[in-house]
């Protein structure tokens, strides 16, 4: 990766696919377009649709307040697109709910579970009883890592929600980078962001978002390693309850040393 140009922009280099320098223009487009690596996440947007046209580009969310609001941002301009999620057969009834309700909001998206065939009786019988007590980082790669690996095998853009504000293990994610563990340049034009900011944006745009973040969770993952934390705001973002007595903070998709 190279550092910041003497102009205040960044490059940013990913193998063979895209070499963002400074500062960075959609090719081809009747009138280009500039992004940087400061840029806003509606500029970030809009120029991906130009830079990745004609590639297969995919937003992945796990149905966050960030996933939701990233999608509503993409949504807005009214193409096609395919959003992909892990259904790990552990999900709250509330974040499924909330996807009925993306779907119907948006009827020009294509929500796609790409989850795990494994049947939590069938996980059971191979590895025992709650995997994800004993063993959690199993449980997380069963149940998420490998379905990723085989869902991102047919995407060539990456989107995620992802915030270098959100743990010290995604502080030095770039907007644009290229993600050896899945092979895939991965996009993240909320990593400027923090969840105070997608907050104030779900409330304006009247984003459909988790009941489950007005009842203190922060963030929200499978039933069983998703805790609700005392005292959080539906504003504040934290990692908290999650893995709640465990060091693990990170499920193995996003995060550095994972």
């Amino acid at each position: 990766m190279s550092d910041n140009t003497s102009n205040g922009a960044l490059a940013l280099e990913t193998p063979g696919e895209v070499s963002l320098g400074s500062p960075v223009e959609a090719p081809a487009a009747p009138q280009r377009r500039t992004v940087w690596e400061s840029s806003p996440p509606d500029e970030l947007i809009a120029w991906s649709f130009e830079r990745f046209a004609g590639r297969r580009m995919a937003i992945t969310t796990a149905f966050g307040m960030e996933g939701c609001a990233l999608i509503d941002m993409f949504a807005r301009h009214g193409k096609p697109l395919t959003v992909i999620y892990l259904d790990t057969m552990f999900f709250f009834p509330e974040t499924l709910r909330l996807r009925d309700r993306l779907v119907a909001r948006y009827p020009h998206v294509r929500f796609v579970n790409r989850g795990t065939a494994m049947t939590p009786e069938e996980q059971a019988a191979i590895h025992g009883d709650e995997l994800w007590k004993h063993q959690p980082d199993l449980c997380c790669k069963i149940r998420k890592v490998d379905p990723m690996r085989t869902a991102l095998a047919d995407v060539d853009v990456w989107v995620t929600g992802i915030q270098r504000s959100q743990s010290s293990t995604r502080a030095n994610i770039r907007v644009i980078e290229w993600d050896w563990k899945y092979q895939v340049l991965k996009f993240s034009p909320l990593a400027n962001t923090d969840r105070k900011q997608i907050w104030e944006y779900v409330q304006t745009h009247g984003v459909s978002h988790n009941e489950l973040h007005h009842r203190g969770y922060p963030t929200i993952g499978c039933t069983h390693c998703t805790k609700a934390v005392e005292g959080a705001s539906v504003g504040e973002y934290s990692r908290d309850g999650r893995w709640a007595g465990l060091e693990k903070k990170e499920c193995g998709l996003h995060g550095d040393g994972i």
